[in-house]
Protein backbone atom coordinates (compact mmCIF):
# COMPACT_ATOMS: atom_id res chain seq x y z
CA UNK A 1 0.00 0.00 0.00
CA UNK A 2 2.93 2.50 0.87
CA UNK A 3 4.77 1.59 -2.30
CA UNK A 4 1.62 2.31 -4.67
CA UNK A 5 1.53 5.78 -2.60
CA UNK A 6 5.32 6.89 -2.82
CA UNK A 7 4.41 5.50 -6.83
CA UNK A 8 1.70 8.17 -7.16
CA UNK A 9 3.35 10.93 -5.40
CA UNK A 10 6.48 10.62 -7.52
CA UNK A 11 4.51 10.43 -9.97
CA UNK A 12 2.91 13.60 -9.52
CA UNK A 13 5.84 15.42 -8.46
CA UNK A 14 7.30 14.38 -11.95
CA UNK A 15 4.05 15.91 -13.32
CA UNK A 16 4.03 18.71 -11.71
CA UNK A 17 7.79 19.62 -12.16
CA UNK A 18 6.73 18.83 -16.17
CA UNK A 19 3.95 21.65 -16.17
CA UNK A 20 6.16 24.29 -13.63
CA UNK A 21 7.42 27.17 -16.15
CA UNK A 22 8.52 30.02 -15.30
CA UNK A 23 7.95 33.47 -17.68
CA UNK A 24 10.91 35.86 -17.57
CA UNK A 25 9.15 38.01 -20.46
CA UNK A 26 5.62 39.27 -19.41
CA UNK A 27 4.82 40.00 -22.87
CA UNK A 28 5.69 36.23 -24.07
CA UNK A 29 3.88 33.75 -21.82
CA UNK A 30 5.20 31.21 -24.17
CA UNK A 31 8.82 31.32 -22.73
CA UNK A 32 11.86 28.92 -21.95
CA UNK A 33 11.27 26.30 -19.23
CA UNK A 34 12.59 27.51 -15.41
CA UNK A 35 16.12 25.86 -14.84
CA UNK A 36 15.84 25.40 -11.64
CA UNK A 37 12.29 23.08 -12.19
CA UNK A 38 14.55 21.59 -15.14
CA UNK A 39 17.51 20.65 -12.83
CA UNK A 40 14.74 19.43 -10.51
CA UNK A 41 13.36 17.06 -12.78
CA UNK A 42 16.56 15.89 -13.87
CA UNK A 43 17.71 14.61 -10.77
CA UNK A 44 14.11 12.98 -9.93
CA UNK A 45 14.43 11.11 -13.08
CA UNK A 46 17.99 10.30 -12.30
CA UNK A 47 16.34 8.97 -8.98
CA UNK A 48 14.06 6.99 -10.63
CA UNK A 49 16.78 5.52 -12.65
CA UNK A 50 18.29 3.91 -9.76
CA UNK A 51 21.26 5.93 -9.79
CA UNK A 52 22.78 7.63 -6.76
CA UNK A 53 22.34 11.61 -6.54
CA UNK A 54 25.38 13.77 -6.49
CA UNK A 55 26.32 15.17 -3.37
CA UNK A 56 25.89 19.07 -2.22
CA UNK A 57 29.34 19.74 -2.63
CA UNK A 58 29.87 18.28 -5.93
CA UNK A 59 26.93 20.31 -7.13
CA UNK A 60 28.81 23.81 -5.39
CA UNK A 61 32.35 22.28 -7.05
CA UNK A 62 30.22 22.54 -10.60
CA UNK A 63 29.17 25.47 -10.25
CA UNK A 64 32.38 27.34 -8.46
CA UNK A 65 34.23 25.32 -12.36
CA UNK A 66 31.60 26.67 -14.97
CA UNK A 67 32.64 30.08 -13.83
CA UNK A 68 36.06 29.35 -13.07
CA UNK A 69 37.64 32.28 -15.31
CA UNK A 70 35.81 34.83 -13.57
CA UNK A 71 37.64 34.02 -9.98
CA UNK A 72 41.25 33.07 -11.72
CA UNK A 73 42.40 37.28 -10.42
CA UNK A 74 41.29 36.62 -6.96
CA UNK A 75 41.89 32.93 -6.70
CA UNK A 76 44.99 33.02 -4.35
CA UNK A 77 42.51 34.90 -1.81
CA UNK A 78 40.08 32.58 -2.50
CA UNK A 79 41.34 29.30 -2.04
CA UNK A 80 43.76 30.60 1.10
CA UNK A 81 40.27 28.80 3.28
CA UNK A 82 40.13 25.61 0.91
CA UNK A 83 40.79 21.87 1.86
CA UNK A 84 43.35 20.33 -0.33
CA UNK A 85 41.16 17.92 -1.72
CA UNK A 86 38.91 20.73 -3.15
CA UNK A 87 42.13 22.36 -4.04
CA UNK A 88 42.75 19.54 -6.20
CA UNK A 89 39.13 19.00 -7.96
CA UNK A 90 39.81 22.89 -9.31
CA UNK A 91 42.84 22.33 -10.33
CA UNK A 92 41.57 19.08 -12.23
CA UNK A 93 38.85 21.36 -13.42
CA UNK A 94 40.66 24.11 -14.56
CA UNK A 95 42.84 21.24 -16.58
CA UNK A 96 39.95 20.35 -18.23
CA UNK A 97 38.96 23.43 -19.39
CA UNK A 98 42.36 24.66 -20.53
CA UNK A 99 42.37 27.29 -18.27
CA UNK A 100 45.24 25.55 -15.68
CA UNK A 101 48.30 28.02 -16.21
CA UNK A 102 50.99 29.05 -13.36
CA UNK A 103 48.72 31.11 -11.54
CA UNK A 104 46.00 28.87 -10.93
CA UNK A 105 48.33 25.98 -10.07
CA UNK A 106 50.44 28.62 -7.74
CA UNK A 107 47.59 29.41 -6.18
CA UNK A 108 46.25 26.37 -5.76
CA UNK A 109 48.76 23.94 -4.46
CA UNK A 110 48.83 21.84 -1.29
CA UNK A 111 51.82 20.05 1.03
CA UNK A 112 49.16 17.27 1.14
CA UNK A 113 49.25 16.57 -2.25
CA UNK A 114 50.21 13.28 -3.08
CA UNK A 115 48.66 13.35 -7.08
CA UNK A 116 49.45 15.84 -9.64
CA UNK A 117 48.11 16.33 -13.13
CA UNK A 118 49.30 19.38 -15.03
CA UNK A 119 48.91 17.35 -18.37
CA UNK A 120 48.12 19.21 -21.40
CA UNK A 121 48.13 22.41 -19.80
CA UNK A 122 50.79 25.48 -20.12
CA UNK A 123 52.48 25.77 -16.57
CA UNK A 124 56.07 26.59 -17.25
CA UNK A 125 58.96 25.65 -15.23
CA UNK A 126 59.00 28.55 -12.71
CA UNK A 127 55.81 27.64 -11.66
CA UNK A 128 55.94 23.83 -11.54
CA UNK A 129 59.34 23.99 -9.35
CA UNK A 130 57.35 26.60 -7.32
CA UNK A 131 54.57 23.60 -6.55
CA UNK A 132 57.69 21.11 -6.15
CA UNK A 133 58.70 23.15 -3.53
CA UNK A 134 55.10 22.46 -1.25
CA UNK A 135 54.64 19.45 -2.62
CA UNK A 136 57.56 17.08 -1.52
CA UNK A 137 55.21 14.09 -1.13
CA UNK A 138 54.04 13.29 -4.45
CA UNK A 139 54.01 9.96 -5.95
CA UNK A 140 52.33 10.13 -8.91
CA UNK A 141 52.66 12.96 -11.51
CA UNK A 142 51.75 14.01 -15.26
CA UNK A 143 53.35 16.18 -17.17
CA UNK A 144 52.67 14.53 -20.60
CA UNK A 145 52.07 17.10 -23.55
CA UNK A 146 53.40 20.09 -21.15
CA UNK A 147 55.09 22.06 -24.27
CA UNK A 148 56.68 24.72 -21.37
CA UNK A 149 58.12 22.36 -19.35
CA UNK A 150 61.40 22.04 -20.12
CA UNK A 151 64.67 19.61 -18.35
CA UNK A 152 64.79 22.34 -15.40
CA UNK A 153 61.63 21.44 -14.19
CA UNK A 154 61.62 17.78 -14.34
CA UNK A 155 65.04 17.75 -12.94
CA UNK A 156 63.90 19.32 -9.79
CA UNK A 157 60.86 16.72 -9.48
CA UNK A 158 63.51 14.31 -9.66
CA UNK A 159 65.80 15.34 -7.18
CA UNK A 160 63.15 16.96 -4.51
CA UNK A 161 59.98 14.33 -4.61
CA UNK A 162 61.62 11.15 -3.09
CA UNK A 163 58.43 9.51 -2.99
CA UNK A 164 57.93 9.42 -6.54
CA UNK A 165 56.90 5.98 -8.01
CA UNK A 166 55.03 6.85 -11.26
CA UNK A 167 55.83 9.70 -13.86
CA UNK A 168 53.73 9.82 -16.94
CA UNK A 169 55.53 12.41 -19.38
CA UNK A 170 55.90 12.95 -23.31
CA UNK A 171 52.45 12.49 -25.49
CA UNK A 172 53.91 15.54 -28.11
CA UNK A 173 57.28 16.67 -30.03
CA UNK A 174 58.20 18.83 -27.19
CA UNK A 175 57.27 16.85 -24.58
CA UNK A 176 59.33 13.92 -25.77
CA UNK A 177 62.02 16.05 -26.39
CA UNK A 178 61.99 16.59 -23.20
CA UNK A 179 61.52 13.34 -22.07
CA UNK A 180 64.96 12.27 -24.21
CA UNK A 181 66.60 15.07 -22.32
CA UNK A 182 66.37 13.98 -19.40
CA UNK A 183 66.47 10.66 -19.06
CA UNK A 184 69.69 10.15 -17.99
CA UNK A 185 68.68 11.10 -14.71
CA UNK A 186 66.67 7.84 -14.27
CA UNK A 187 69.87 5.90 -14.77
CA UNK A 188 72.38 5.14 -11.93
CA UNK A 189 75.14 7.16 -12.66
CA UNK A 190 78.74 6.21 -11.83
CA UNK A 191 81.30 9.21 -11.03
CA UNK A 192 84.16 10.31 -12.61
CA UNK A 193 86.45 7.83 -10.64
CA UNK A 194 89.81 5.98 -11.61
CA UNK A 195 89.69 2.27 -11.09
CA UNK A 196 90.94 -1.14 -12.60
CA UNK A 197 87.97 -3.11 -12.10
CA UNK A 198 84.28 -2.80 -10.13
CA UNK A 199 86.06 -4.15 -7.46
CA UNK A 200 88.20 -1.47 -6.60
CA UNK A 201 85.36 1.22 -6.40
CA UNK A 202 84.35 2.28 -3.36
CA UNK A 203 80.46 2.24 -2.36
CA UNK A 204 80.45 5.65 -1.77
CA UNK A 205 81.02 6.55 -5.20
CA UNK A 206 77.92 5.16 -6.83
CA UNK A 207 75.29 7.48 -7.18
CA UNK A 208 72.00 6.55 -8.60
CA UNK A 209 69.01 9.02 -9.60
CA UNK A 210 65.21 9.12 -8.96
CA UNK A 211 65.77 6.34 -6.35
CA UNK A 212 61.92 5.97 -5.58
CA UNK A 213 60.60 5.84 -9.27
CA UNK A 214 59.60 2.51 -10.69
CA UNK A 215 56.92 2.85 -13.79
CA UNK A 216 57.38 5.34 -16.25
CA UNK A 217 54.70 5.77 -18.75
CA UNK A 218 55.78 7.56 -22.44
CA UNK A 219 53.23 6.52 -24.86
CA UNK A 220 55.47 7.90 -27.83
CA UNK A 221 58.63 5.96 -26.92
CA UNK A 222 60.78 4.37 -29.62
CA UNK A 223 61.48 0.76 -29.37
CA UNK A 224 65.34 0.84 -29.30
CA UNK A 225 65.26 4.03 -26.79
CA UNK A 226 63.03 1.58 -24.50
CA UNK A 227 64.85 -1.50 -25.31
CA UNK A 228 68.36 0.65 -24.45
CA UNK A 229 67.09 2.23 -21.62
CA UNK A 230 65.38 -0.93 -19.72
CA UNK A 231 68.84 -3.19 -19.82
CA UNK A 232 70.49 0.35 -17.92
CA UNK A 233 67.62 0.57 -15.67
CA UNK A 234 65.96 -2.43 -15.11
CA UNK A 235 64.14 -1.26 -11.98
CA UNK A 236 61.74 1.27 -13.78
CA UNK A 237 59.23 -0.15 -15.85
CA UNK A 238 58.66 1.43 -19.21
CA UNK A 239 54.62 1.26 -19.96
CA UNK A 240 53.53 -1.79 -17.73
CA UNK A 241 50.55 -3.42 -19.09
CA UNK A 242 48.03 -4.59 -16.58
CA UNK A 243 48.30 -8.17 -14.76
CA UNK A 244 46.73 -9.91 -12.15
CA UNK A 245 50.27 -11.68 -11.13
CA UNK A 246 51.69 -8.31 -11.26
CA UNK A 247 55.23 -7.49 -12.54
CA UNK A 248 58.49 -8.80 -10.62
CA UNK A 249 56.36 -9.04 -7.30
CA UNK A 250 54.47 -5.82 -7.38
CA UNK A 251 51.38 -4.36 -8.06
CA UNK A 252 50.61 -2.34 -10.90
CA UNK A 253 48.79 0.64 -9.76
CA UNK A 254 46.06 2.03 -11.73
CA UNK A 255 48.16 5.52 -12.27
CA UNK A 256 50.89 3.76 -14.14
CA UNK A 257 48.20 2.19 -16.86
CA UNK A 258 48.58 4.03 -19.90
CA UNK A 259 44.69 4.76 -20.70
CA UNK A 260 44.36 5.65 -17.01
CA UNK A 261 43.45 9.17 -16.33
CA UNK A 262 45.35 10.03 -13.26
CA UNK A 263 43.12 13.24 -12.38
CA UNK A 264 39.89 10.67 -13.00
CA UNK A 265 38.60 10.11 -9.36
CA UNK A 266 39.37 13.41 -8.57
CA UNK A 267 36.49 14.61 -10.36
CA UNK A 268 33.93 11.62 -10.73
CA UNK A 269 31.30 13.32 -8.80
CA UNK A 270 30.91 16.49 -10.70
CA UNK A 271 28.86 16.93 -14.00
CA UNK A 272 31.15 16.67 -17.20
CA UNK A 273 29.18 19.49 -18.33
CA UNK A 274 31.11 21.54 -15.88
CA UNK A 275 34.16 21.53 -18.59
CA UNK A 276 31.77 21.57 -21.27
CA UNK A 277 30.70 25.02 -20.83
CA UNK A 278 28.20 27.02 -23.38
CA UNK A 279 30.14 29.09 -25.58
CA UNK A 280 33.76 28.56 -23.79
CA UNK A 281 36.75 28.62 -26.50
CA UNK A 282 40.39 27.31 -25.42
CA UNK A 283 42.61 29.50 -25.91
CA UNK A 284 44.91 29.36 -29.39
CA UNK A 285 48.33 29.84 -28.93
CA UNK A 286 49.22 30.90 -32.89
CA UNK A 287 52.77 30.70 -32.32
CA UNK A 288 52.73 26.87 -32.36
CA UNK A 289 49.34 25.81 -34.36
CA UNK A 290 51.75 25.08 -37.28
CA UNK A 291 54.02 22.91 -35.35
CA UNK A 292 52.09 21.56 -32.64
CA UNK A 293 51.60 18.26 -33.98
CA UNK A 294 54.84 17.74 -35.88
CA UNK A 295 58.45 19.13 -36.32
CA UNK A 296 60.22 20.61 -39.19
CA UNK A 297 62.61 17.83 -41.25
CA UNK A 298 65.58 20.46 -39.39
CA UNK A 299 64.46 20.36 -36.18
CA UNK A 300 64.15 16.48 -36.36
CA UNK A 301 67.84 15.67 -37.15
CA UNK A 302 68.55 18.12 -35.01
CA UNK A 303 66.94 16.33 -32.06
CA UNK A 304 68.46 13.00 -33.60
CA UNK A 305 72.19 14.32 -33.47
CA UNK A 306 71.42 15.82 -29.97
CA UNK A 307 70.50 11.99 -28.84
CA UNK A 308 73.03 10.08 -30.30
CA UNK A 309 75.51 12.45 -29.25
CA UNK A 310 74.31 12.26 -25.60
CA UNK A 311 74.11 8.31 -25.87
CA UNK A 312 77.81 8.14 -27.10
CA UNK A 313 79.24 10.35 -24.55
CA UNK A 314 79.43 7.93 -22.10
CA UNK A 315 81.42 5.75 -24.86
CA UNK A 316 83.71 8.25 -25.76
CA UNK A 317 84.87 9.38 -22.41
CA UNK A 318 85.92 5.48 -21.12
CA UNK A 319 87.45 4.87 -24.74
CA UNK A 320 89.79 8.15 -23.49
CA UNK A 321 90.68 7.06 -19.91
CA UNK A 322 91.27 3.60 -21.50
CA UNK A 323 93.49 5.37 -24.29
CA UNK A 324 95.12 7.17 -21.64
CA UNK A 325 95.93 4.66 -19.22
CA UNK A 326 97.45 2.86 -22.24
CA UNK A 327 99.82 5.39 -22.83
CA UNK A 328 101.04 5.84 -19.13
CA UNK A 329 102.10 1.94 -19.16
CA UNK A 330 104.06 2.25 -22.77
CA UNK A 331 105.30 5.44 -21.39
CA UNK A 332 106.11 3.32 -18.11
CA UNK A 333 107.55 0.23 -20.50
CA UNK A 334 109.47 2.48 -22.26
CA UNK A 335 111.52 4.49 -19.77
CA UNK A 336 114.35 2.63 -17.77
CA UNK A 337 114.62 4.85 -15.07
CA UNK A 338 110.70 4.96 -14.49
CA UNK A 339 110.43 0.90 -15.14
CA UNK A 340 113.34 0.34 -12.67
CA UNK A 341 111.52 2.48 -10.33
CA UNK A 342 108.47 0.95 -10.60
CA UNK A 343 110.41 -2.55 -9.91
CA UNK A 344 112.03 -1.29 -7.01
CA UNK A 345 108.76 -0.29 -5.41
CA UNK A 346 107.32 -3.65 -5.95
CA UNK A 347 110.34 -5.64 -4.46
CA UNK A 348 110.14 -3.45 -1.24
CA UNK A 349 106.36 -3.62 -0.69
CA UNK A 350 107.27 -7.44 -1.25
CA UNK A 351 109.87 -7.40 1.22
CA UNK A 352 107.78 -5.20 3.73
CA UNK A 353 104.66 -8.01 3.45
CA UNK A 354 107.48 -10.67 4.24
CA UNK A 355 108.80 -9.38 7.54
CA UNK A 356 105.02 -9.05 8.71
Amino acid sequence: MEKGKAKESTQSLSNSLHNLRFHHNTENPKSTQNPIAFTLKSQLLTLKKGKVPPSLLSLCLGVVGSNLEDIIDDLSEIALTFPSDIKMVLVAIARRRKLLNDNIVIALADSSWEILDISGSDVSDSAFCHVIDVCRNLRAVDISRCRTLTWTGVSKLLQFCQSLETLRWGGCPRSDYTARRCLDLLKPKLNDVEGESWEELDASELTHGAESLRWLVWPKIDKDLEESFTIECPRIVVNPKPSPLGFRGSKVPQEALMEFVLDEPIVKDIDPKTWAVSGFSARVDHRTVSSANELSVAEKFRLAFVERDTRLAPKRAKNARQHQRRAEREWVMMNSRVKALALASQATKSVNHKNL
